[in-house]
């Protein structure tokens, strides 16, 4: 049944339904927004991935010590 999966024809039909339902006046602008969300989204994700590259695996973490004064009576 969908031996032959997405044709070019397809998305055309597609690219019309689109532009039909919401307009080319508002195309551009849905655009932008969609543009806008995927730049912050992918900054997220590298402000993600770098504060965990800076942070030590949490198997290795060492725990700093203080000495508490000791009384020579």
């Amino acid at each position: 049944m969908l031996r032959n999966g997405l044709e070019p024809w397809h998305l055309l039909i597609v690219a019309i339904v689109v532009i039909v339902l919401f307009g080319s006046k508002k195309l551009p602008d849905t655009a932008r927004s969609l543009g806008r969300s995927m730049r912050i989204l992918k900054s997220e994700a590298k402000a993600l991935k770098d504060e965990n590259a800076a942070d030590p695996a949490p198997g290795t973490q060492t725990q700093a010590r203080t000495a508490a004064p000791v009384d020579a009576d």
